[in-house]
């Protein structure tokens, strides 16, 4: 198949990220083409700052180098601008008078600095501070010139006055503002970090419009309009940025404040995209590297023929580190009049926290001097989570000795990259990574604003300390064998091996006969590949056909089915006509919702099985449970039908299904949770909004609390959830791993990502749905 043609119109962070998504996605689809105005190879802007500080140099902070571009054969044009699209024959003009057709265009014309229209703007010293170039002329200019002005109390323009003041500069901050960083912090957090700049050397001055650059050839100062005057060398001007759009408006691509896209990052004109700061979604316009990244991936997968959800927007969160000040900010943090929020303020420690609700929602936090909560509350955030029974005073108390070490591995270590701890601890163990900078070239953390660097640097300290006993290192499935779980099954798969002596063989088993570990295991991943597979033991098929429990006494245990623990009177006298008639003594109601019907012999299991005329239900071994349900609790009159008939379809649709590990599941009607939904491997509550669906909780003896992986709807909707959840954790977890050991190897991010998934969902579906036919043919 011939490859498409695709051309990246900008060699920025994000255009080149949608590329890498597309290069792991489908490495052969294009020839890649990809044009840069600037004579560089991709680099990291946001740490220009870094550089000017003298953190890092400029080449700590080229993201790709030339050789990069060479093996993934793309062809790269720096230092040339693309000034026309000719959208009628699909085809690109350069200002050096090149032309290059495509089959897909990419526009990532990012952003361009804010210039004040003011008098003397032209003059020598006036300078921006946006790329390389700039970066150096800051650099040299302090070299010999000792006042500056920055226009601009924003981020960068904070950024850029640090970075002077290290050089040796006397730095003034002038904004037209009342406070700093008005979109990231709100008054009391800017007014504790103005004080704290304050005291590194910084000077603000504060409801200033700057009216007019004087001097003669160069700067000598700055007159505002109140008629007060500033004497400087240097002015720096970073009073914001403005999307770039003027090669798509020229080209007639629908343009309103940026390039106007759609979900899936479609400009108004036919195979013609856009990511990045110059793009609108929705009304918004992102300048966080985090929604410009996901733009990508959502546009690569696009492109690639990998058609999901769609983009639908981010929630801003901010990980800054100003002049060593840590900040974090997210959601709509200043709230409205139908919001409530908590603060706390300690002023010897320098830590501000701000969180605000909307009803029973967190929708917005601000963290100042002590972001170690950031991940918890963005998650509580982005996922909408119901707060009401949070003990919400105990979000400001964290422990001052917590540290990475205490951190859940699906935790996010950097939110830019989505980089997770168990990531970065499984590429530590596994390649031997030493260093800061080769974690960051290796999983990427840290490699876009540098704000989780010193949490990456943390976390590998402990890793190589003596306090860390957490390993991802893939283990051997046992002492039978060298290999582990994945590669054992993936040969199995590669070899066509279809029995258990047949794999012990070719896969060179040290103990031919296997042992107790991997016996079970190997029985397990062979029903997996083999739907039609079955053992001959004599247990195993009184246990599946008669759906007898063999126990340890010899007796057998026998249960009629009851879907959502629902009977009627004609079951219930039939199952004591059957007791009376074998003399069964021993019967009980367990907290599965059904009876049991123990100690009966041998010899007369045949006719019990015969005569109770009832469907026989099992949960022998590792498979789906029966599902508990609220029937009548006192304490709450909700109807309860709905979640009856929500748990007779599951248990229908799911029965005998075989696991990795047995799946306990509760639904419960509403809030109060009478199923206990939270602590099982599957829960479902119903809210008025729909069901709410949590995975990875356990009830054992140490309990867990399951997460909130989606809010489904629709009974359909919360159906095919879950049946597509059950389906990948089979495909996917290792024997024996539970649930929420296997959310917390995968992510949770990462489950939902292929659960919302439609095409992915529907294949998980159709394979379930494959699997479960065989099985019932088989059991005839």
């Amino acid at each position: 198949m011939k490859k498409q043609k695709l051309v990246l119109v900008g060699n920025g962070m994000a255009g080149v990220r949608c590329i890498e998504e597309i290069l792991t996605l489908d490495p052969g689809a294009f020839d890649i083409t990809i044009f840069g105005r600037e004579p560089h190879v991709n680099y990291n802007r946001i740490l220009l700052s870094s550089v000017l500080q003298g953190s890092v140099s400029i080449n700590d902070i080229f993201i790709n180098d030339h050789k990069w571009y060479e093996d993934h054969h793309i062809q790269l044009f720096t230092g040339e601008t693309v000034v026309k699209i000719d959208k009628e024959h699909q085809m690109v003009m350069t200002d050096k008078g090149q032309k290059v057709p495509y089959d897909r265009l990419i526009i990532a014309t990012g952003s361009i600095p804010f210039l004040i229209p003011i008098p003397g703007a032209e003059k020598d010293g006036v300078t921006t501070f946006r790329t390389i170039e700039d970066c150096q002329t800051l650099m040299e200019t302090a070299k010999h010139y000792k006042r500056a002005a920055v226009i601009g109390g924003g981020l960068l323009g904070l950024e850029a006055a640090r970075g002077l003041i290290n050089l040796g500069m006397e730095v003034s901050v002038i904004h037209n503002g009342a406070y700093l960083l008005e979109r990231q912090l709100d008054q009391t957090a800017a007014k504790v970090l103005q004080e704290d700049l304050e005291e590194q050397g910084m000077k603000f001055l504060f409801a200033k419009k700057t009216q007019e650059i004087i001097g003669n050839h160069r700067v000598e100062g700055l007159i505002f309009s109140d008629g007060t005057r500033l004497d400087v060398d240097l002015v720096v001007m970073a009073a914001g940025v403005r999307p770039n759009v003027q090669l798509a408006r020229e080209s007639g691509i629908e343009v309103n404040r940026a390039i106007l896209v759609n979900d899936f990052l479609q400009t108004s004109v036919e195979n013609i995209y856009a990511v990045g700061e110059c793009v609108e979604h929705r009304g918004n316009v992102y300048g966080l590297v985090k929604p410009l990244y996901e733009q990508g991936k959502v546009l690569a997968q696009h492109l690639c023929g990998r058609e999901d959800q769609g983009y639908e927007g981010s929630v801003l969160s901010t990980q800054l580190k100003i002049s060593g000040i840590d900040v974090f900010s997210a959601g709509h943090f200043y709230g409205d009049s139908n919001s409530k929020s908590i603060q706390y303020y300690d002023e010897v420690r320098r830590v501000y926290k701000k969180v605000v609700f909307q009803e029973d929602r967190m929708i917005g936090a601000i963290l100042y001097g002590d972001t170690r909560d950031r991940t918890r509350l963005l998650d509580i955030i982005h996922n909408k989570k119901d707060v009401s029974d949070l003990n919400k005073h105990a979000l400001f108390h964290a422990d001052p000795e917590s540290s990475v070490a205490a951190m859940s591995l699906n935790e996010m270590i950097c939110n830019c990259n989505g980089v997770t701890k168990g990531a970065i601890i499984e590429a530590v163990q596994t390649k031997g990574l030493t260093t800061v900078e080769q974690v960051k070239k290796c999983t990427k953390a840290s490699s876009s604003c540098g704000g989780c660097k010193s949490s990456v640097a943390e976390l590998l300290a402990y890793i190589k300390s003596d306090e860390c006993n957490e390993s991802v290192k893939p283990k051997t499935m046992c002492a039978c064998t060298a290999l582990t779980e994945d590669e054992v099954v993936q040969k199995m798969q590669l070899l066509g091996l279809s029995n258990l002596q047949e794999v012990m063989e070719k896969l060179n088993w040290k103990n031919k006969n296997g042992c107790s570990t991997c016996r079970p295991a190997i029985e397990y991943y062979l029903g997996m590949i083999y739907p039609e597979y079955e053992t001959k033991q004599e247990v195993y098929l009184e246990n599946e056909q008669m759906k007898a429990i063999v126990q340890v006494n010899g007796t057998y245990t026998v249960i009629p089915q009851m879907y959502a623990g629902i009977t009627s009177a004609e079951q219930l006298r039939n199952i004591a006509d059957v007791a009376e008639k074998y003399g069964i003594t021993n019967m009980a109601i367990t907290s599965e919702q059904r009876i049991h019907l123990m100690d009966i012999k041998k010899e007369v299991l045949q006719g019990v099985c015969a005569d109770l005329k009832l469907p026989l239900s099992t949960t022998f071994g590792h498979m789906v449970q029966n599902i508990k349900t609220c029937i009548g609790e006192h304490v709450c009159h909700c109807d309860k039908q709905r979640s009856l008939g929500l748990a007779v379809t599951l248990e229908r649709n799911l029965e005998g299904l075989k696991t990795p590990y047995r799946i306990k599941m509760g639904i419960s009607a509403c809030m109060h949770n009478g199923a206990g939904s939270t602590t099982k491997d599957i829960g479902i509550i119903g809210m008025g909004r729909g069901w709410e669906i949590y995975a990875g909780g356990s009830s054992g003896r140490v309990v867990r609390t399951g997460e909130l992986l989606t809010v489904a709807p629709s009974d359909e909707e919360a159906v095919e959830i879950i049946m597509g959840l059950i389906q990948y954790y089979r495909e996917s977890a290792n024997y024996l791993e539970r649930t929420w050991q296997w959310l917390e190897r995968v992510g949770l991010i990462h489950v939902r990502e292929v659960l919302f998934d439609q095409e992915i969902r529907q294949e998980l579906l159709r394979r379930l749905d494959e699997d479960l036919s065989v099985r019932k043919k088989v059991l005839r």
